[in-house]
């Protein structure tokens, strides 16, 4: 029978007494918004470690937005990461691509302003255990947009914690990262929504209550990753 969490507090809390296990070294706990934000501060506060987040904006094709041809991911830095055959979709090039980034680019600026805390820097995540955590998977899509970024950032080790996700999805993980933490994977699998007995829609204001109580200025001025 599947495991129901009350919300994604108590799942971030069961996810966080799995991940202390591990042992990680210099851990930083890097959420996907917004639902991944309550679930990532749980396991930062447990695991005593850094909290930001990972950024990523769909790119939709021009007459099917809802399929994707790439996504825009930032980690202070933005990039565009391009599904295989992208460009050769309908209406898809490369210009077009830059447009919706650009796009995709102010509606981060917007979140990343309004999220933080003046004054905040994005921990180095250079040599680091990055933890990537989610309310759950369902295609995956932005997952591996985002690990695809996070590479680049050089962490020492790559961690996906998610509390529930679809077994095929897990498996297929677990050959591309170093540790996958999912509390549920299932073959036959719904609605991430179904896993949670409160999975309400957060809201901005929600985001930016759960970052006052876990982020602290760390700095004069907020300062991009390098």
């Amino acid at each position: 029978m599947a495991q129901q969490f009350h919300d994604r507090r108590d799942a971030g809390e069961a996810l966080a007494a799995r991940l202390a296990r591990l042992n990680l070294p210099d851990p930083v706990a890097l959420a996907l918004p917004r639902g991944g934000v309550p679930v990532a501060a749980a396991i930062g506060q447990r695991l005593n470690a850094p909290l930001d987040m990972i950024f990523v904006r769909k790119i939709g094709v021009p007459m099917n937005p809802e399929f994707a041809a790439a996504a825009f991911v930032d980690l202070g830095a933005g990039e565009i990461v391009t599904n295989p055959g992208a460009l050769s979709l309908p209406g898809v090039t490369q210009e077009y691509l830059e447009a919706e980034a650009a796009r995709a680019r102010a509606e981060i600026d917007r979140r990343r302003g309004l999220y933080f805390p003046a004054g905040f820097e994005s921990p180095s995540l250079a040599g680091k255990s990055a933890i990537v955590v989610d309310d759950g998977i369902a295609t995956g899509a932005s997952m591996r947009a985002a690990l695809l970024a996070l590479r680049r950032a050089a962490p020492a080790r790559i961690v996906v914690a998610v509390p529930v996700a679809p077994s095929d999805f897990v498996a297929r993980l677990a050959r591309e990262v170093d540790d996958v933490v999912c509390l549920q994977s299932l073959d036959d699998f719904g609605a991430v929504g179904a896993f949670y007995n409160d999975f309400r829609q957060l809201s901005d204001e929600d985001v930016v209550a759960i970052m006052r109580e876990h982020v602290r200025p760390s700095s004069p001025a907020p300062q991009p990753r390098r």
